[in-house]
Protein backbone atom coordinates (compact mmCIF):
# COMPACT_ATOMS: atom_id res chain seq x y z
CA UNK A 1 0.00 0.00 0.00
CA UNK A 2 2.42 2.52 1.12
CA UNK A 3 4.51 1.62 -2.37
CA UNK A 4 1.78 3.62 -3.67
CA UNK A 5 2.17 6.38 -1.88
CA UNK A 6 6.16 6.88 -1.70
CA UNK A 7 8.47 7.33 -4.64
CA UNK A 8 9.07 4.34 -6.44
CA UNK A 9 12.61 4.45 -5.22
CA UNK A 10 11.77 4.56 -1.37
CA UNK A 11 13.73 1.45 -0.10
CA UNK A 12 11.39 -0.64 2.53
CA UNK A 13 13.37 1.14 5.21
CA UNK A 14 11.89 4.52 4.52
CA UNK A 15 8.23 3.44 3.55
CA UNK A 16 8.48 1.89 7.37
CA UNK A 17 10.06 5.46 8.49
CA UNK A 18 7.34 7.46 7.03
CA UNK A 19 4.55 5.73 8.24
CA UNK A 20 5.87 5.96 11.65
CA UNK A 21 6.51 9.66 10.99
CA UNK A 22 2.75 9.95 9.80
CA UNK A 23 1.26 8.14 12.75
CA UNK A 24 3.24 10.59 14.77
CA UNK A 25 1.70 13.22 13.34
CA UNK A 26 -1.83 11.70 13.67
CA UNK A 27 -1.02 10.34 17.24
CA UNK A 28 1.30 12.76 19.21
CA UNK A 29 -1.88 15.89 18.59
CA UNK A 30 -4.10 13.19 20.88
CA UNK A 31 -1.83 13.00 23.95
CA UNK A 32 -2.51 17.05 24.00
CA UNK A 33 -5.40 16.05 25.83
CA UNK A 34 -3.89 14.67 28.89
CA UNK A 35 -0.30 16.47 27.94
CA UNK A 36 -1.04 19.83 27.04
CA UNK A 37 2.79 20.83 27.86
CA UNK A 38 4.51 17.95 26.89
CA UNK A 39 2.72 16.90 24.06
CA UNK A 40 1.96 19.99 22.75
CA UNK A 41 5.92 21.16 22.46
CA UNK A 42 6.56 17.44 21.72
CA UNK A 43 3.85 18.28 18.35
CA UNK A 44 5.41 21.58 17.60
CA UNK A 45 8.99 20.00 17.62
CA UNK A 46 7.63 17.69 15.01
CA UNK A 47 5.54 19.48 12.66
CA UNK A 48 8.24 21.78 12.22
CA UNK A 49 11.32 19.25 11.45
CA UNK A 50 8.49 16.83 9.40
CA UNK A 51 8.56 17.75 5.40
CA UNK A 52 12.39 17.96 6.33
CA UNK A 53 11.94 14.38 7.43
CA UNK A 54 9.30 12.84 5.01
CA UNK A 55 10.10 14.55 1.65
CA UNK A 56 13.81 13.23 1.27
CA UNK A 57 12.81 10.11 2.69
CA UNK A 58 10.37 9.57 -0.46
CA UNK A 59 6.88 11.26 0.08
CA UNK A 60 6.12 13.02 -2.78
CA UNK A 61 4.92 16.91 -1.46
CA UNK A 62 1.25 16.71 -3.09
CA UNK A 63 0.82 14.15 -0.26
CA UNK A 64 2.69 15.40 2.09
CA UNK A 65 0.77 18.95 2.05
CA UNK A 66 -2.35 17.06 2.95
CA UNK A 67 -0.82 14.92 5.96
CA UNK A 68 0.27 17.65 7.04
CA UNK A 69 -2.93 20.18 6.99
CA UNK A 70 -5.23 17.17 8.25
CA UNK A 71 -2.30 16.34 11.22
CA UNK A 72 -2.90 20.05 11.71
CA UNK A 73 -6.41 20.11 12.34
CA UNK A 74 -6.16 17.28 14.81
CA UNK A 75 -3.95 19.04 16.79
CA UNK A 76 -6.29 22.16 16.97
CA UNK A 77 -9.43 19.82 17.60
CA UNK A 78 -7.47 18.74 20.59
CA UNK A 79 -6.58 22.34 21.82
CA UNK A 80 -9.86 23.09 21.53
CA UNK A 81 -10.71 20.01 23.78
CA UNK A 82 -8.42 20.20 26.27
CA UNK A 83 -9.72 24.43 26.71
CA UNK A 84 -12.94 23.05 26.98
CA UNK A 85 -12.78 20.22 29.10
CA UNK A 86 -10.60 22.13 31.53
CA UNK A 87 -13.02 25.22 31.29
CA UNK A 88 -10.10 27.50 30.32
CA UNK A 89 -11.38 31.24 30.11
CA UNK A 90 -10.06 32.03 26.65
CA UNK A 91 -11.77 28.57 25.49
CA UNK A 92 -14.50 30.45 23.53
CA UNK A 93 -11.16 32.46 21.92
CA UNK A 94 -9.75 29.42 21.22
CA UNK A 95 -12.88 27.85 19.36
CA UNK A 96 -13.26 31.53 17.32
CA UNK A 97 -9.43 30.98 16.00
CA UNK A 98 -10.10 27.21 15.52
CA UNK A 99 -12.76 28.25 13.21
CA UNK A 100 -10.82 31.05 11.49
CA UNK A 101 -8.27 28.79 10.21
CA UNK A 102 -10.39 25.48 9.53
CA UNK A 103 -11.37 28.30 6.53
CA UNK A 104 -7.84 28.48 5.40
CA UNK A 105 -7.32 25.00 5.94
CA UNK A 106 -10.35 23.63 4.10
CA UNK A 107 -9.52 26.27 1.62
CA UNK A 108 -6.30 24.92 0.74
CA UNK A 109 -7.45 21.97 0.67
CA UNK A 110 -10.14 22.27 -2.16
CA UNK A 111 -8.10 24.68 -4.19
CA UNK A 112 -4.52 23.75 -2.97
CA UNK A 113 -3.89 27.74 -2.88
CA UNK A 114 -1.48 28.62 0.06
CA UNK A 115 -2.19 31.75 -0.07
CA UNK A 116 -5.87 31.04 1.75
CA UNK A 117 -3.23 29.78 4.58
CA UNK A 118 -1.61 33.08 4.88
CA UNK A 119 -5.28 34.76 5.31
CA UNK A 120 -6.07 32.46 7.55
CA UNK A 121 -2.87 32.71 10.00
CA UNK A 122 -2.74 29.93 12.43
CA UNK A 123 -3.26 31.89 15.99
CA UNK A 124 -4.35 29.40 18.12
CA UNK A 125 -1.41 27.03 18.16
CA UNK A 126 0.79 29.67 19.44
CA UNK A 127 -1.62 30.79 21.87
CA UNK A 128 -2.21 27.07 23.24
CA UNK A 129 1.43 26.52 23.39
CA UNK A 130 1.83 30.11 25.55
CA UNK A 131 -0.91 29.41 27.96
CA UNK A 132 0.14 25.56 28.58
CA UNK A 133 3.68 26.83 29.22
CA UNK A 134 2.46 29.31 31.76
CA UNK A 135 -0.08 26.60 33.04
CA UNK A 136 3.05 24.42 33.72
CA UNK A 137 5.16 26.92 35.63
CA UNK A 138 2.62 28.20 37.88
CA UNK A 139 1.95 24.36 38.77
CA UNK A 140 5.16 21.82 38.56
CA UNK A 141 8.18 24.83 38.98
CA UNK A 142 6.17 27.41 41.42
CA UNK A 143 4.21 24.62 43.17
CA UNK A 144 1.35 26.88 43.60
CA UNK A 145 -2.47 25.10 44.49
CA UNK A 146 -3.75 28.20 42.11
CA UNK A 147 -1.87 27.47 39.45
CA UNK A 148 -4.76 27.78 36.98
CA UNK A 149 -5.90 31.22 38.29
CA UNK A 150 -2.45 32.57 38.37
CA UNK A 151 -1.75 31.33 35.03
CA UNK A 152 -4.55 32.87 33.45
CA UNK A 153 -3.88 35.91 35.55
CA UNK A 154 -0.42 36.40 34.37
CA UNK A 155 -2.31 35.70 30.64
CA UNK A 156 -4.38 38.11 31.17
CA UNK A 157 -2.10 40.90 32.71
CA UNK A 158 0.37 40.41 29.27
CA UNK A 159 -2.49 40.11 26.75
CA UNK A 160 -1.35 42.64 25.08
CA UNK A 161 2.10 41.80 24.58
CA UNK A 162 1.74 38.05 24.15
CA UNK A 163 -1.05 38.73 21.47
CA UNK A 164 1.04 41.48 19.82
CA UNK A 165 3.80 38.95 19.70
CA UNK A 166 1.74 35.67 18.86
CA UNK A 167 0.82 38.51 15.65
CA UNK A 168 3.81 39.25 14.55
CA UNK A 169 5.54 35.86 14.98
CA UNK A 170 2.89 34.20 13.12
CA UNK A 171 2.38 36.46 10.08
CA UNK A 172 6.10 36.20 9.22
CA UNK A 173 5.88 32.14 9.55
CA UNK A 174 3.19 32.01 7.48
CA UNK A 175 4.97 34.61 4.88
CA UNK A 176 7.69 32.29 4.92
CA UNK A 177 5.87 29.41 4.36
CA UNK A 178 3.15 30.07 2.27
CA UNK A 179 3.71 33.52 0.52
CA UNK A 180 7.52 33.23 -0.49
CA UNK A 181 7.94 29.73 0.37
CA UNK A 182 11.08 30.05 1.45
CA UNK A 183 13.49 28.41 3.47
CA UNK A 184 14.21 30.05 6.75
CA UNK A 185 17.47 28.68 7.13
CA UNK A 186 18.26 29.44 3.81
CA UNK A 187 16.91 32.58 4.00
CA UNK A 188 19.21 33.53 7.03
CA UNK A 189 22.21 31.89 5.40
CA UNK A 190 21.54 34.34 2.43
CA UNK A 191 21.24 37.23 4.77
CA UNK A 192 24.34 36.19 6.44
CA UNK A 193 26.58 35.97 3.29
CA UNK A 194 26.58 32.28 3.83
Amino acid sequence: MFQRIVAASSSPLEVAAIGLIVAAKFGLPLLIIPFPFAAGWANFVLDGIDGDLLIPLGLPDAIYQPVDKLSDWVTYVAIVIVAYRNEWPTRRLMLGLFLFRSVGQTGFLLTGNELLLAFFPNFLEPLFLVTASILAWERVIRHLPDWQARGFATLDRYRWLIGTVIVVYKLQDEYFTHVANIDRSEFFERLLGG
